[in-house]
Order: structure tokens, then C-alpha cells, then sequence
């Protein structure tokens, strides 16, 4: 019976165990009846649930029952003491019926208890309080009767109620733990059952144990005060280990701690075997997503793009296949971790499934990384390639509108520097194809090795494509990259061709000013006649080589211009003419051309001047008795004057202006060296001879 169901009952203290014995060591059972109406099941109740706690051995030593009647009727007393032969007949050794003062001297003539002992089977006396130290040592009894026996009721229901809990649960514990234990030493199959049925006990061991540690101290503590005496402190209590049996508990301690230490190692067990199939779980987990979709993922994504924007969207869906596959390494990354753990704490029996377990998530892992890293590569390096042939394209377009743009260039530094702008343009299409090439190269050598990366699966169609686009690519620029040459070299002869154009057409406009400063040399410098025939002689040899040279500068302007015809008809220049070069060529040379005429013409005159001067004085004095030629001296006279008269004529250009040579001052010095002359020729002739003269001096 346990003290939970009768609880209100035993509450009442209808009867109790105080832990008091009797000389014979029995155990003192008291019930003391009260002045109410004692309910006789209640009360065989509790004598029931008490006499249950003492083991045999206490039993056997019999139980001196006081009755405590002093608040109590007679017939209630006798009834108690009735039915104490049919609850404890063999254990009651002696019932001391504590009676009041003089109540019950009448009656008890009536009802003698001694007479039925052979029918009660125990003694029965009737004793005051004071006269129970007859039969019992004070320290045995609790103070109601006068002793110093200290008992709390409630205190002893506590701790009855503590130790039947620790008992239940702990004897309930150990069945449970005890069967956890024995299932873990059968077949592996058990094993597995066992596994996958609830190994948590009821109850908390840890909580049990402690529980009954707690009481165990307890009821030690009290053994210990209580074998001091019956003194102060805390007295001999029914909590000793005859009453809780002590030794049962340390009994249910010791089996519970031993089992509850196989139960850790089954625990143990199987936690490190659970930590063990999770990782297993965990690690085909990973390995056959990484060898499933993963590598599906990676399959699915073969191609390079054919532009920037292709290229760079290829590259985001990579990124998110890499972000899922991130999500796989960290629990990789945590699964290594763990693995270590348990290899360099787990047994030996473990450590070859744990090895093989790492290595083969290692090297999924890492085969799997290593493709999404060789796919990153070829994705940047397609993306280069791309970039790179965008930019070629981009600057060949820019070249090819140069080209296509017409030209006209206001002069020969400028297209000196247009012709360095598309050098400099061809030169940047060069390094831009160099570029292209060499990671056109990089990017076939990726795709060469990509078989190694191909998932079990033939990527050689698929590279073909990519293949086969790069080349195309390459191809199309070096193409491109040829037209633009040959248009910039054709450009560049245009270019040279207009440079010659500006050329001619500076040195033709050099030419008319060469050939202007000829004539205005020829006005202002060539004036001189000669002082005589040798030196007027030698004038119209410079002369004639001075025309020689206007000759050849106007030859020379007539051939620049003729030039500019021809290569504006080269260069379609339809519009470009010489403009007003040739008629100030031909102006100036027409000019040229009389003045040189007029010049001519006066040295001649003046040559024949000086030579019939110098033939009269050569004469003169071989003929001194003769009679002089007069003929001879007119003609000098003559031309003399002729050439005066035209000294002061101007010369007349075809546009009707007029020019002079030298300057009035040359020309009157010109004019006085004539008459010098003439007025000597007068001197040798004969005085006889003046009157047939005119010459007015």
C-alpha cells in the first residue's frame, strides 16, 4: 500500500510509529483515540499501511501497542483493542491500554483483559501515563506520555512520502534501465530496434539519484543523532533503516548508479553510432546531390556566348549555381569538422568507415569545385574575349568612318596630321588584334581541356561550336582589320597625292612671285647701257642669261600648274583649280617678256652706238690729213639720239600701264653718258665740217 492513496487518512494520525522500542526492542505502535468518533476502517487502514513498513525481522520481535484512552470511551477502547486480534494477533506482544484517572474502575471488573489472553494471543494491561515507564524507558516515549522521545508527524509523513516516491521511481528506473542495457547486449537486429524505440526513460535518472542521495543523507544524519542518546536534538525517529530499510535504499542507490553507468555507455554508444549514421546520412547527402544535380547543373552549361551581355548572363547563372553549391560546401566544410572529431576521439573499429566516409566527401568536393572553378575560367576568359572583340569592332568602325568621310584638308600640315591619326588608328587595330588572338588562344586552350571536365558526358559537338565561333570571330576582324588597311592605304596615297597637289600649286605660286621679282629686278637694277661696245657686249650676255632664267622659273610655274591639273583629275577634285595662278603667271611673263624685249632692244641700240663711236676714234687720228667721213659721224649721231628718245619712253605692258626703268635719276645719268660721247665724236671732226651738224646739244 502506498502512503499517496490513503494520505488524507494517515493525516488524521489515527496511529503511528514514533520509532520508540520496548525492552525487548520491540517497536512501539501508539494510537491515541480522541474524544471524536474514531472511524474503525480508517483506522485498520492505517494500521495496515504501518504495519507494512517494518521488515520481518523487526516484525518477529513483536510490537507493543499503546492505546491511548484517555479521551476516549471504553467500549471505543475495548472495539480498538478487538480488533487489533484480527489486523496484528501474531505481532502484538503487549497492548498497554492507557487509561483515565478512576473513569473506568467499574468497568473494567466487567471486562478483565487478562482472562482473554489465550483468545487475544497478546497481554492487555490497564496503566496510567505515569506508570508506563514501568514497561517502556521514558526515552522511548514521546512527550504525551511523558517521555522525550521527539516525534513530528507530518515531518515523518514527508519523508515517507519522499522515500516511497524515490523507491517507485527508482526501482521503475532501474527495470527500464536494466532492459536498455540487456537489449544492447543482443543481436545487432535488436540493436536496431532497440535504435528506433524511445531509449529515454521515465524517469530522470540524474534527478532519481539525486533524490535518493538526499535521503540517504537524511536518514544517516538522523541514525547518527539519534545514537547520541535521548537528549536534545533530534531523537530516534522511525526514518532508521529498520523502518525505511536504509540498506534498500543504498541497495537501490548502488544498483541504480551501476545501471544508470551501463545506460551512459549505451548512450554513449549510440550516440556516437546515431552521430555516425547522420554523418553517413549527411555525407551521401552531399555526395548525391553534388553527383546529381549539381553535376547536372554544371552539364546543362557548356556554352561561351556570342556577345558581352551573353557572356555576363552566363556568368550570373554561374553564380547561382555556385551559390546552391556553397550551401553543399558548408556542410562539407561542418562534416570534415565532425569527422576529425570523432577520428581523433573515436575507436578503432570506427576509424576505417570514419576515413572512408572524409575520402570520399573529399573528393567529390573537391572534384566538384574544381569544375566550378574551371568553368569560371572559361566564363571570364569568354567574357574577355568578347570585350576585346567589341573594342576591335568598335575601333574599326571608327577607322572605317574616318575612311568613308570625305577629305578636305585646308593643307599639307593637315593632312600630315590626319595621316599620323590613322597610323596611330591602325596601329591601336593592331594591338587590339594581337589582343583578340592571344585570348582567343587562351580561351581554345580551355575548351581543349575541358574533356577532363566533361561529367562522363561528350562535349566535342558542343566544343566544336565554341571552337568553331572563335575562330569565325578571329577571322571576321583580321578580315575587317584588311579592308581598313587597304582603304587607309589608299587613303594614304590620296593623301599623299594631295599633298603633292598643295605642293605644286605653293611652288607655282613661288614661281609667279620668283618670276615678279625677275621683272621688277629687270626695271629697277638692269638699267645700265654700257660705257663702251665691250661693256654693252657683256650686258647682253646677262641679259640673255637673265631671260634664260625668267624663261625657265615661267617653264618651270607652267609645269607645277600643269601638274595641279593632273592630280586634281587623279583626286576627282572637280572643284579645285589652279584659280588665279596661271593668269598672274601669264600676266607677269607678258610683262617679263616686253620689258626684256625693251631692254634687248636699247643695248642693242646702245651696242651699236659705242661700236661706230669707237670706229670714228679708232680713225680719227690715222685720218687727221684727210678729209673725215661725215656719213660715219650722222649715223653715230643718229643712233645716239634714237637712244636717247628712248631712254624717255616708258615701257607699255599689254594691260595698257606704263613702267620706266630705273628711276629718273638712272636714267638721266644713262642719257648724260650718250651725249658725253657724242659731244667727243664732234671733237675730232674738222672745224670746216661743224656747219653740215645739227646735233643740238
Amino acid at each position: 500500500m502506498e502512503a499517496t492513496k490513503i494520505l488524507p487518512v494517515l493525516k488524521k494520525k489515527l496511529a503511528f510509529l514514533s520509532g520508540g522500542k520496548d525492552r525487548r526492542s520491540g517497536l512501539i505502535l501508539t494510537i491515541p483515540l480522541c474524544t471524536e468518533q474514531t472511524s474503525m476502517e480508517e483506522l485498520s487502514a492505517t494500521l495496515d499501511y504501518l504495519l507494512g513498513i517494518p521488515s520481518e525481522k523487526c516484525k518477529a520481535r513483536g510490537f507493543t501497542v499503546i492505546v491511548d484512552g484517555r479521551k476516549s470511551q471504553w467500549n471505543i477502547v475495548k472495539t480498538v483493542v478487538l480488533m487489533l486480534q484480527n489486523v496484528i494477533p501474531a505481532e502484538v506482544s503487549l497492548v498497554c491500554v492507557v487509561k483515565p484517572d478512576e473513569f473506568w474502575d467499574k468497568k473494567v471488573t466487567h471486562f478483565c483483559f487478562w482472562k482473554e489472553k489465550d483468545r487475544l494471543g497478546f497481554e492487555v494491561i490497564l496503566v496510567s501515563a505515569n506508570k508506563l515507564t514501568r514497561y517502556i524507558e521514558p526515552c522511548q516515549l514521546t512527550d504525551e506520555f511523558g517521555g522525550s522521545l521527539v516525534y513530528d508527524h507530518l515531518d515523518w509523513l514527508n519523508k515517507r512520502l519522499v522515500f516511497e516516491k524515490f523507491t517507485k521511481e527508482s526501482t521503475s528506473l532501474l527495470d527500464e534501465l536494466t532492459g536498455i542495457n540487456e537489449n544492447e547486449k543482443g543481436s545487432q537486429a535488436e540493436k536496431d530496434r532497440s535504435s528506433e524505440s524511445n531509449i529515454l526513460p521515465s524517469f530522470d535518472p540524474e534527478t532519481v539519484l539525486q533524490t535518493g542521495h538526499e535521503l540517504l543523507s537524511e536518514l544517516q544524519q538522523r541514525r547518527f543523532n539519534g545514537s547520541e542518546g535521548g537528549g536534545g536534538g533530534t531523537a530516534w525517529s522511525p526514518m532508521d533503516d529498520e523502518l525505511l530499510a536504509q540498506p534498500q535504499v543504498m541497495k537501490l542507490l548502488d544498483s541504480l548508479r551501476e545501471q544508470y553507468t551501463k545506460y551512459q555507455e549505451v548512450c554513449r554508444q549510440r550516440s556516437k553510432r546515431s552521430q555516425l549514421e547522420e554523418i553517413q546520412t549527411k555525407v551521401m547527402q552531399v555526395v548525391n546531390w553534388l553527383e546529381g544535380p549539381g553535376t547536372e547543373q554544371l552539364r546543362t552549361q557548356w556554352g561561351i556566348g556570342d556577345s558581352i551581355r551573353a557572356s555576363q548572363a552566363l556568368q550570373q547563372k554561374h553564380e547561382e549555381i555556385e551559390s546552391q553549391h556553397s550551401e553543399w560546401f558548408a556542410v562539407y566544410v561542418e562534416l570534415n569538422q565532425q569527422i576529425a572529431a570523432l577520428l581523433s576521439a573515436g575507436d578503432e573499429e570506427d576509424l576505417m568507415e570514419l576515413k572512408g566516409l572524409q575520402q570520399q566527401l573529399s573528393d567529390v568536393c573537391y572534384r566538384q569545385a574544381s569544375q566550378l572553378e574551371f568553368r569560371q575560367n572559361v566564363l571570364q576568359s569568354a567574357h574577355e574575349f568578347h570585350m576585346t572583340a567589341q573594342d576591335m569592332s568598335q575601333q574599326l568602325d571608327g577607322l572605317l568612318g574616318m575612311l568613308c568621310a570625305d577629305v578636305a584638308p585646308a593643307d599639307g600640315a593637315a593632312i600630315q596630321q590626319t595621316l599620323k591619326h590613322l597610323e596611330e588608328k591602325l596601329k591601336s587595330v593592331e594591338g587590339a588584334l594581337q589582343s583578340l588572338r592571344e585570348k582567343g588562344q587562351v580561351l581554345l586552350d580551355q575548351m581543349s581541356t575541358q574533356t577532363s571536365f566533361s561529367y562522363g558526358k561528350d562535349v566535342s559537338i558542343e566544343n566544336k561550336e565554341n571552337i568553331d565561333h572563335i575562330h569565325s570571330v578571329m577571322e571576321d576582324m583580321q578580315l575587317r582589320k584588311q579592308r581598313c588597311e587597304d582603304m587607309v592605304e589608299v587613303r594614304r596615297l590620296k593623301m599623299l597625292q594631295m599633298v603633292q597637289l598643295f605642293k605644286c600649286e605653293e611652288d607655282a605660286s613661288q614661281a609667279v612671285e620668283w618670276l615678279g621679282e625677275l621683272l621688277d629686278a629687270l626695271l629697277k637694277t638692269h638699267i645700265r647701257l654700257g660705257d663702251d661696245s665691250q661693256e654693252t657686249k657683256v650686258l647682253l650676255e646677262k641679259h640673255k642669261k637673265f631671260v634664260d632664267v625668267a624663261q625657265s622659273t615661267y617653264d618651270y610655274g607652267r609645269q607645277l600648274l600643269q601638274a595641279t591639273v593632273v592630280l586634281c583629275q587623279s583626286l576627282r577634285c572637280t572643284t579645285r583649280s589652279s584659280g588665279d595662278t596661271l593668269p598672274r603667271l601669264n600676266r607677269v611673263w607678258k610683262q617679263f617678256t616686253v620689258t626684256s624685249d625693251e631692254r634687248q632692244h636699247r643695248l642693242e641700240m646702245a651696242s651699236a652706238f659705242h661700236t661706230a663711236a669707237e670706229k670714228i676714234l679708232r680713225e680719227s687720228p690715222e685720218l687727221a690729213e684727210q678729209m673725215v667721213d661725215v656719213e660715219a659721224y650722222e649715223e653715230v649721231e643718229t643712233v645716239g639720239k634714237g637712244l636717247l628718245d628712248r631712254l624717255t619712253v616708258p615701257v607699255i605692258f599689254p594691260d595698257g600701264s606704263e613702267q620706266f626703268f630705273g628711276s629718273p635719276g638712272d636714267m638721266a645719268s644713262s642719257a648724260e653718258i650718250i651725249r658725253e660721247r657724242m659731244k667727243l665724236q664732234i671733237f675730232y671732226l674738222p672745224q670746216t665740217n661743224f656747219t653740215h651738224l645739227s646735233v643740238n646739244f
